[in-house]
Parts: structure tokens; sequence; C-alpha cells
């Protein structure tokens, strides 16, 4: 790390809270639209409640994704801050694109599409760990069918639970749940996205040569 100078490592860290800014502009609206558009929060305490289940995610989740991200894609010996940049440079682009142009897209899949792409280009194809990449692949298709099922089956326990209740109670019941969803809703994606952007970054994803 020492060879490539402390400014560019600096540098990168930023350039890793820059594409987790850019990941905020798809992802953060979805924790706190319901909250907020409901009015059971304002925008500003629904972000401070979202941010705060983030933040903590990793001391129930674990850091398990980091480390796939970081040494489960890509052969970690060629992984350098060029590697890191290249990586960081294509996944915020892609985000900023598809922001601009209003289109849904995974800010963890273009950041790994943007590392796989970066590593292949200084060291070939040969730098990828086929089998790392199967579940991540396999889950683009699985997750949309999976909230699809599970989010049917909710919609369809939660109607028979309110069913026949009086307005006042539903009512009241929605608010409340409502924190429940939006603290469980950043508590994934800080278990999942947040600890992208650290595998991203030099201190995790750089050993030091040896």
């Amino acid at each position: 790390m020492a060879t490539w100078g402390f400014g560019f490592i600096v540098f990168l860290i930023g350039l890793a809270l820059l594409f987790d800014f850019t990941n905020g502009l798809h992802d953060a609206a979805n924790s706190v639209a319901t909250i907020v558009s409901t009015r059971v929060l304002s925008p500003k305490r629904a972000v401070i409640w979202a941010a705060f289940f983030n933040f903590v995610a990793f001391l129930i989740f674990g850091t398990a994704v980091a480390k796939t991200i970081a040494t489960g894609l890509i052969d970690i010996a060629v992984v350098d801050p060029l590697v890191i940049f290249g990586g960081l440079v294509g996944a915020i682009s892609w985000n900023i694109l598809t922001w601009y142009w209003g289109l849904p897209s995974s800010s963890s899949h273009s950041l790994m599409g943007g590392y796989l792409g970066a590593a292949v280009a200084k060291a070939g194809p040969g730098v990828v760990i086929v089998s790392g990449w199967i579940l991540p692949l396999a889950f683009i298709v699985l997750a949309p069918m999976l909230g699809l099922v599970l989010g049917n089956l909710m919609m369809i326990a939660t109607t028979w639970f309110v069913y026949k209740k009086p307005l006042a109670f539903v009512n009241l019941w929605s608010k409340r749940l409502q924190f429940v969803s939006a603290a469980l809703y950043s508590l994934g994606h800080g278990g999942n996205d947040a600890q992208k952007t650290w595998a991203s970054s030099p201190a995790f994803s750089i050993r030091p040569a040896t």
C-alpha cells in the first residue's frame, strides 16, 4: 500500500464513499418510501430511522457479504489500487446513468461487474473464481421471484388480519408496523449493500506485499 502513496489510498476511500452515495440515489428511497408517503414520519426522521438500522446491520449479520465480494469473486492477488479504482468508477458511472434515466438498477451488481471488468482488464479471464459467481448470478433471477411469492403471501395474510376490523384499528397498526417494516428493510440493506462498499475499500481488499 505504501507504494501507491497515502494520498491515493485516501482518494480511493473517498471514491468508495461516493459509490455509497450513488447507491443511495437508488436504494435510500426504498427504505422510507412507504413510511414517508403515509406521513407516519417526516422525510428527515425517516432517513435517520433507516440510517440507524443500516449502520447497525453488521452487528447482526456479520461481514460475510463483504468477504465474498473482496475475496470470493476474483483472485485477490491481482487486486491493487488501480483495480479498485477501475471497479469503483465503472460502478459509479452506471449508478449515475441509471439514476438519470430513471432505470431500476442493482448497485450491487454494478460494483461486482466493475470489479470483475477491472480485474480481467489487468490480468485476463483466468482471475475469475467461477464457483464464486454461481449464487450471485442465480439470485439475479431468484430474488425477484422470491420477493413476488413472499410479498403475495404477506399481502394475503395482512388482508385476513384486518378483515372486518375497525378502521381506527387498521390505521393504528398500519402505522406501528411501518416502523417495523422500514427497520427490517434497512437492516437487510445494511447487511448486504452497505458491506459491498467495505469490500471495495483499500483497507479491506488490498493485502500488504510480502
